[in-house]
């Protein structure tokens, strides 16, 4: 009766342990983007999507660890299982949709913009001859390849910061990036760099990266997204760090 009674106990303590090792995850983001996500001057992951990211974890019951990965592999290596998902400032687009899936957005659509050098002009109707610098993989550089490429050479860059540096250094005559980044970068360059043009709207709202097959994964994320959207946390994060909204509450 003792053994059987202590295989009950063993057999319970074993599913306990599974379970809660199932309620780990890994998240991951660049830490090259800010406001989205960065490393703060204690060497640690910080910004808006880490902080969206940590109150999701916790709205949801999972206990979530954050590694970082440069942005041209990020995809590749959430498909290797090297992480669970990823929150980037990565837009929903079709082309995204045929290798991974996406929870619903927590951003909305953001128009991207154009900056160059203060004094050098730039006709956006009548490009040609030019360098054109974008951060590889992202939707800029698709849709500056399609409507540019053929009449000027697309320049793509690792990171945003080396497109801006580039950009700087008269490298490349026009930087096409989102928004968000790019403002602060423009705003804080005492005159130096300038806005071309209107701005493009490209690609869907900011998600979280997912592996298709992670559905009941996708499914617990998009119902504490709901949960925080709707108690204002959301709204909350996106003021803090972008000083816009409200989006997702009245």
């Amino acid at each position: 009766m003792y053994k059987l009674v202590l295989s009950a106990v063993l057999a319970v303590s074993l599913l306990v342990s599974s379970a809660m090792a199932s309620e780990s995850i890994r998240l991951c983001t660049e830490g090259a983007y800010p406001p989205y996500n960065y490393v703060d001057d204690n060497g640690k992951l910080a910004g808006f999507e880490v902080d969206l990211g940590n109150a999701l974890c916790k709205k949801a019951g999972l206990t979530c660890e954050w590694v970082a990965n440069e942005w041209d592999s990020i995809i590749p290596n959430l498909i290797a299982g090297n992480y669970d998902g990823i929150l980037a400032g990565m837009s929903i687009t079709d082309e995204r949709r045929k290798t991974i899936t996406f929870s619903d957005e927590y951003y909305p659509v953001a128009p991207s913009l154009y900056a160059a050098a203060a004094g050098n002009t730039i006709d956006l109707s009548a490009l040609k001859g030019k360098k054109i610098g974008v951060q590889g993989a992202t939707t800029q550089a698709a849709f500056a390849e399609k409507k540019y490429g053929a009449d000027n050479t697309i320049v793509s860059f690792q990171s945003f910061d080396q497109s801006v540096a580039d950009l700087m250094a008269g490298n490349i005559d026009l930087l096409l990036a989102d928004g968000d980044p790019l403002i602060p970068v423009v705003e804080g360059s005492k005159g130096a760099l300038v806005y071309v043009g209107d701005g493009e709207s490209i690609g869907g709202g900011v998600a979280i990266g997912l592996r298709q097959k992670d559905i009941a994964l996708a499914d617990k994320l998009n119902a504490a997204l709901t949960e925080l959207k709707n108690d204002g946390t959301v709204d909350a994060l996106i003021k803090k760090y972008f000083d816009k909204g409200p989006f997702y509450t009245n």
